[in-house]
């Protein structure tokens, strides 16, 4: 996709979150735009960069390996969105600010071991499977809690929130239920003590939704970039 584009498209993305927060009674500025560049060229992450984002999402090491070196000379924050393997703990802890797909205390402990002393604390969020589905990464509801009071007892790793990938639907009242699940379990969690203050929820069909139970972080491939290939 040329980049004019992705510049427009990034604009129309923006206007959408001003919108669904103005809606929600929200200030825009609680929600952060993350930008899912998987299978997405350099030149396609320089061009939304030139219209003002700087987060990006990765689902794939290597292939994000190869984006963040090419890209190292801009000033990008870096979000693992994919699957955990135990043997990419180490190039995750060392190259990215976030990872969003937590599920378990050992992948913890071996992103804390491995974070770099010289860099600030690597953001974590639990990834719940909210809708119970067989294909989709997740913990279940009732595992949240044990494995955030495991990971908070970490020093190089933070745990930031939870987050979900939902059953796709094109109801906007169902899409609502199924993000205020998270939302009611981040809300169960801070009433443990746990202090949290991010929701990463909400795709391109869905991202209103989300906003509107409290989404604090929407990722967004398809409707920056177009459709992958």
């Amino acid at each position: 996709m040329n980049s004019a584009l992705i510049q427009e498209n990034l604009a129309s993305v923006q206007q959408r979150i001003e919108t669904a927060a103005k809606d929600a009674a929200r200030v825009r500025s609680e929600i952060r735009l993350l930008a899912v560049s998987k299978t997405r060229t350099a030149q396609e992450i320089i061009a939304a960069y030139q219209a003002g984002q700087t987060a990006f999402g990765e689902n794939y090491v290597a292939e994000a390996m190869r984006k963040i070196e090419t890209l190292s000379d801009y000033l990008l924050e870096w979000h693992y969105i994919g699957a955990i393997q135990s043997n990419k703990t180490r190039l995750i802890a060392t190259n990215f600010a976030w990872v969003h797909t937590l599920t378990s205390s050992k992948h913890a402990k071996r992103l804390d071991e491995q974070r770099p002393a010289e860099l600030p604390p690597l953001n974590l969020c639990i990834q719940v499977n909210i809708s119970h589905e067989q294909s989709k990464g997740g913990v279940d509801e009732s595992d949240v809690l044990p494995l955030a009071r495991e990971i908070i007892q970490f020093g190089r790793v933070k745990l930031r929130g939870l987050m979900a990938i939902p059953a796709p639907t094109g109801d906007f009242e169902k899409q609502r239920k199924n993000f205020s699940i998270l939302r009611k379990l981040k809300e169960k969690l801070q009433s443990e003590g746990i202090e949290l203050d991010t929701l990463s929820m909400g795709m391109s069909a869905d991202m209103e939704a989300a906003i509107a139970e409290g989404a604090t972080i929407v990722r967004i491939g398809t409707a920056i970039f177009g459709p992958r290939s």
